[in-house]
């Protein structure tokens, strides 16, 4: 290998681990606001209906922004982009603790996701630009630094919650520490420009029709991680009658699995591939769900919550990383799976809950054990068509890296 060969691989290997801060700050922004939400609520004097209401606004803004990304990259190049969207990002956790009522907590939310989601989408364009040029598996743990990094905020926020401190301030805090731990981070991402004359993004699009077959898994995924993360706890004690302790812990051993497994799902990736990782991950999460339904005791709905957690841990990374690769424009495919994803786990908690009213919880977990089994039947639409390194491709089709 010459000497120019080996200084590009290290420098590709430095803006992974950039990247991989740029998850971890991001996830920690997350964190941070899930774990001061009662104080919120308590500020904005909203109820527990209203607060659903409020709480559904990040998703719509991500949504609606996402689409922007792509538009935005190609005008001021990757590592630009990156730097103010996650600025814009780290800064907006100081508005839903200043909202004094429902409506200001909304409008807060709704920029709240839509800065979210316009970062998402550049750090995982990143992301997958990165490991292309490695060409090897880096998608599953990038996603495992961003859980990394929300369990961290999650925690300092818990700690301000103990200690009585009021959001406004804590949020103030995190949000300048995050902005300049992000920033730090922002300089080492490689700097992607378009190529000369290329044409410029729509500002909004439909997202392709790959993104959308390859959403659908997705979908599935996340429906099962968001209806696991936010009624494992419910369904341990009102199903299975478990302390509030024992209840709350479920949660917390998801989250972790959900980590753990991620951050070690490259190498499984890269030994197996991306199609046998899924159908394996789809049969485990599958056993979780009927295992969670048919559980008589509580440590045997916990083991189950864990499979689920395991077995779809590395499908989103994956869906990700195969939208990055269904087409020429990166950002729009990654922005139509991100779409889909965002928009499964805002409508999963609710479907759960509406199933579980006219049914019972048992039946809301057959749904999802019956969405996991949708990860073995169609985990074949990640096949992976073979990473392209960024020498062989085009010029017309793949963004050039602007010199340092």
């Amino acid at each position: 290998m010459t000497e120019e060969a080996v200084f590009g691989r290290e420098r590709l290997k430095r803006a992974r681990y950039a990247v991989a801060a740029v998850f971890c700050v991001h996830g920690a922004v997350t964190g941070s606001f899930a774990t001061r939400i009662p104080w919120i609520a308590d500020h904005s004097g909203v109820g527990a209906g209203q607060l659903g209401l409020a709480l559904a606004f990040p998703a719509i803004g991500a949504s609606v922004a996402m689409p922007l990304a792509g538009a935005i990259s190609h005008r001021f190049g990757a590592r630009t982009s990156l730097r103010g969207l996650l600025v814009l990002w780290t800064l907006s956790l100081t508005l839903p603790a200043l909202a004094p009522n429902l409506l200001t907590l909304c409008a807060a939310l709704f920029v709240f996701g839509a800065t979210a989601g316009m970062s998402d989408v550049a750090m995982n364009a990143l992301g997958v630009e990165v490991e292309n040029r490695l060409d090897k598996s880096i998608m599953s743990g990038l996603h495992g630094m961003w859980s990394a990094g929300a369990l961290i905020g999650s925690a300092a926020g818990t700690v301000a919650a103990h200690l009585g401190s009021d959001a406004r301030l804590h949020h103030a805090l995190a949000a300048v520490a995050l902005t300049v731990l992000g920033l730090i981070a922002c300089q080492g991402v490689i700097d992607l420009r378009s190529a000369p004359g290329a044409q410029a993004p729509p500002r909004f699009a439909l997202p392709p029709k790959s993104a959308l077959v390859i959403g659908a898994i997705g979908f599935c995924a996340v429906f099962a991680e968001g209806a696991s993360l936010d009624w494992s706890a419910v369904y341990l004690r009102d199903v299975l009658g478990s302390s509030p302790g024992v209840a709350a812990a479920s949660t917390t051993a998801f989250a972790l699995t959900m980590a753990v497994a991620r951050l070690a799902g490259d190498r499984v990736v890269d030994r197996f591939g991306p199609v046998r990782t899924v159908r394996v991950g789809g049969v485990a999460a599958t056993a979780g769900g009927a295992l969670v339904v048919a559980a008589p005791h509580p440590a045997l709905a916990m083991a189950g919550f864990a499979l689920i957690g395991l077995g779809v841990a590395v499908v989103v990374p994956l869906a990700f990383a195969a939208a990055g690769r269904s087409g020429p424009n990166t950002s729009q495919a990654i922005a139509g799976v991100a779409t889909i994803t965002y928009t499964s786990g805002l409508i999963a908690p609710s479907a759960i809950g509406a199933v579980a009213d006219a049914t019972s919880l048992v039946v809301s977990f057959g749904v999802v054990t019956a969405l996991a089994f949708g990860l073995v039947v169609g985990a074949g639409v990640l096949r992976d068509a073979g990473r392209v390194s960024a020498g062989a491709r085009s010029e017309a089709q793949a963004p050039a890296v602007a010199k340092d």
